[in-house]
């Protein structure tokens, strides 16, 4: 039993997983399901070699000596095992045998039956769309399937239990209905059949409301319909409900509450009073007429009120003058209808809406708008400061205002039934003018806003100031209303013109000493020019001056001339330069200047003054005064034979020329230098000096100084021999014997200085010490200043002979010498 039990459950956890297991002595032979009732398990399986027929057991598992042997020829490869149990598994084993009884092959597996036939106990229709199946539960099923079918029309459905619907069906069509059980071995074979039909399909609607009070309903033929029934009522539930039965395919109802939601249901029935499908719908009545319309009039537009109605979702404010038609929808009780044209009559109503549809619209109401802005609007000056304004008169309109605002901000307006208005107007001012009619309704849009602007005022009280003789600067204070100016210049043929938006002008190219007639006209671009401006008379300023020539009269005397063209004019001659200002004044055609420096250039020119103004300064003439002669003159003997002659700059020199005159001969230097080097001067000799500044034009001053002696010449043969045990005697030969003589030695150990007395050429110095070498000098002496330096430098060696002098050796000359 043990063993038995366990088999029992390996074989439904195999068939739990819906697995197939073929077990095969031969790989080459194998059996497969293809089909599974209730009753039968129908086999399949190949060709086996060799095998000339086939035996196939079943065998039910859990179920005691309950077993099929059927035997298959050779040719059969599908075959059913029938009849088996339902809802069973059973262990199917297949052999190949071949013609002597021996089994080439054998293969085994496991199948479940399907669960047994269902029957159907009812079916009906309780929609159009469906069949709705009742039957008793079949043990082992899992599931089950329901089939309708229509001719070739089939719709099938996979249910759980009981009871089933099959969707998807047509409405008033009969059906053969079945129902299979199913599990996981397969499906059963079919219920007997029972006939079910479906119920006629639910009328479709299309409701309106054709009045606030009424609804109507209408819809489409229903197949297999013997009639209809349409009920009404309150969607809140208030009040009774109305219901209709008809052949027809419309209804309507009265007397219904105005924009009240209405709830109608509708269903069709078959000739035996079946009922079919039903359908519900709203509707909404449509509102009443608004009541209390009121309207009213206010910047440019026009405002609606009125009572709000019962169920109106929307309204609509219509106003009409003919020709236009405005329109204003809100969800309020008021409506607010902008861009009323001007000077009209409109027509106005109210309608109410909802999804139902409109009421009637109110009885109109009559509004007459606002006049329209006066047009064709035109001003004139007709004489100067009065303006006439006059406009087109406009429909509806009973007065007018006229307003004039200045740029000053000043305002005036007039009041008239007329269409022409006067006012007072000054120069210089732009007037802005604007015209509103008037009625009941109110006052007119603001039309055109026209300006006008007055002739701009004229110049007065201007000035002429004179830049030059042929220049007039001319300014005047500013005027109203001027955009530019004109300033006209007049004299006999010829006019100059200066324009500007600058209360000021500057009148060129004008003719000097001429008069001429000046006008400043005031412009404006809005109105032109002033025409009525008074001119004044200017005169010019004398003409310049033509210098002629210039000629020296003297070292710092110069006369200028020019030619004369103003009679009444007083001439002035200006000098400039570095050196400053030299004047000279004259009523004819030449004056002089006086003490003009040396050495100086200048630039002369002329001016003419006379009561009028002052002339432009004629072309300058440039002149030039002779150089100055250097104040201070140095000379400096370097040697015998040349002589270093310095001076100081003279004012306006670029060159020198230096000369050292005597009967002996002549030296003379050519320089740009301030000093000069002079050869070939003899000694002891008187000359005269002179030196010549030179411009760099080529005037020439010729300077004279004191004269100037060269000094006397050195003496030769000097030599130096022992005096005594301590002193020198210094010999030479004296170049003039009555000139005197001094006498330098210059050592280490000291220096040494003799003045012999006149005549004498030698000199003694005593107490000399030895064992020096000294530099022996010779000179002339003189009177005054330094001593001369440039006479021969001879050097001797004096040793020592114990503590006395010993031999004086010469030992050559100082390179002093040669300087």
């Amino acid at each position: 039993m043990c063993g038995a039990k366990s088999q029992s459950l390996v074989f439904i956890g195999l068939l739990l997983n819906c697995l197939e297991m073929i077990f095969s002595a031969n790989t080459g032979f194998s059996v497969s399901i293809y089909d599974v009732t209730s009753q039968s398990i129908s086999l399949r399986w190949p060709k086996f070699s060799g095998a000339s027929s086939y035996r196939v057991t079943a065998t039910a598992v859990n179920i005691v000596d309950h077993s099929l042997l059927v035997h298959f020829s050779d040719v059969t490869l599908k075959a059913p095992l029938t009849p088996l149990i339902p809802n069973t598994v059973y262990a199917i084993q297949a052999e190949a045998i071949d013609k002597n009884g021996i089994i080439l092959a054998e293969t085994q597996i496991m199948q479940s039956t399907a669960p047994d036939i269902p029957v159907i106990d009812q079916a009906y229709s309780k929609l159009s769309s469906s069949i709705t199946v009742e039957w008793r539960a079949v043990p082992g099923a899992t599931s089950y399937m329901l089939t309708a079918q229509d001719g070739d029309s089939l719709t099938e459905t996979v249910v759980e239990s009981s009871p089933g619907t099959v969707m998807g069906l047509k409405p008033a069509t009969l059906y053969r209905i079945t129902l299979r059980s199913i599990n996981s071995g397969g499906k059963s074979q079919p219920s007997p059949f029972r006939k079910a039909k479906t119920v006629l399909s639910a009328p479709i609607l299309s409701v309106s409301s054709p009045s606030c009070d009424s609804i109507a309903v209408s819809w489409k033929a229903v197949y297999m319909a013997a009639g209809f029934s349409v009920s009404l009522m309150r969607s809140d539930g208030l009040g009774r409900m109305l219901r209709e039965n008809t052949t027809n395919t419309s209804l309507i109802f009265m007397n219904l509450d105005p924009g009240t939601i209405y709830t109608i249901k509708a269903y069709a029935w078959n000739a035996n009073g079946m009922p079919g499908d039903d359908v519900t719908y709203n509707q909404r009545t449509s509102p009443n007429t608004p009541a209390d319309v009121k309207i009213a009039f206010k910047s440019g537009a026009l405002r609606v009120s009125w009572m709000p109605t019962e169920g109106a979702v929307t309204y609509s404010v219509t106003a009409s003058n003919g020709l236009l038609k405005l329109k204003c929808n809100t969800s309020s009780a008021s409506c607010l209808v902008p861009s009323l044209q001007c000077s009209s009559e409109y027509y106005v109503s109210v309608t109410a809406y909802n999804d139902a549809g409109s009421s009637k619209p109110t009885d109109a109401v009559s509004l007459k708008t606002i006049p329209c802005a006066p047009v064709n609007l035109s001003i004139e000056e007709d004489e100067p400061g009065h303006l006439l304004v006059s406009w087109s008169s406009v429909n509806f309109g009973h007065y007018y205002v006229v307003f004039v605002k200045s740029d000053d901000g000043l305002e005036v307006h007039c009041n008239t039934s007329y269409t022409q208005c006067h006012f007072q107007s000054d120069c210089g001012f732009t007037y802005f003018i604007s015209v509103f009619a008037y009625n009941k309704a109110g006052q007119s849009p603001l039309g055109d806003v026209f300006n006008y602007t007055t002739a701009p005022c004229c110049p007065s009280d201007f000035r002429a100031v004179f830049v030059s003789s042929d220049t007039v600067r001319v300014t005047w204070a500013p005027v109203r209303g001027a955009d530019l100016y004109e300033t006209r210049a007049a004299a006999r043929s010829t006019v100059v013109l200066c324009n500007d938006t600058a209360p000021a002008c500057t009148l060129s190219a004008l003719q000097c000493n001429t008069p001429y007639s000046i006008t400043v006209r005031s412009f404006s671009e809005a109105r032109g020019s002033n025409m009525s401006c008074a001119p004044k008379s200017v005169a010019t300023a004398p003409c310049s001056p033509e210098i002629k020539n210039i000629s020296k009269e003297g070292l710092s005397v110069m006369s200028v001339q020019w030619q004369s063209n103003n009679e009444e004019a007083t001439y002035v001659v200006t000098a400039r330069g570095e050196a400053g200002l030299w004047h000279c004044t004259s009523t004819g055609s030449s004056c002089t200047l006086t003490d003009l420096p040396c050495g100086s250039a200048f630039s002369v020119s002329a001016i003419a003054r006379s009561p009028v103004g002052q002339s432009l300064p004629s072309y300058s003439v440039p002149l030039e005064t002779a150089p100055c002669c250097p104040n201070d003159l140095i000379l400096t003997q370097v040697t015998q034979s040349v002589s270093n002659v310095s001076w100081s700059a003279g004012m306006g020199a670029q060159s020198y020329v230096t000369t050292l005159e005597s009967p002996k001969g002549q030296a003379k230097c050519h320089t740009l230098q301030n000093y000069c080097l002079l050869g070939c001067i003899t000694c002891g000799t008187n000359y005269t000096v002179s030196l010549k500044a030179i411009s760099e034009t080529g005037l020439t001053s010729s300077c004279t100084y004191q004269g100037y002696s060269s000094s006397a010449c050195c003496p030769s043969g000097v030599k130096l021999h022992r005096l005594g045990n301590n002193g020198i005697r210094v010999f030479w030969q004296a170049s003039d014997e009555t000139m005197n003589y001094n006498t330098d030695l210059c050592g280490s150990k000291g220096n040494f200085t003799c003045s012999p007395s006149s005549g004498l050429s030698h000199c003694d110095i005593t107490e000399i010490p030895c064992g020096d070498v000294y530099t022996v000098v010779v000179a002339p002496a003189t009177e005054k200043g330094p001593k001369l330096t440039f006479c021969p430098k001879k050097i001797y060696s004096v040793t020592c002979s114990g503590s006395s002098v010993g031999m004086v050796i010469y030992r050559g000359k100082s390179n002093a010498e040669h300087i």
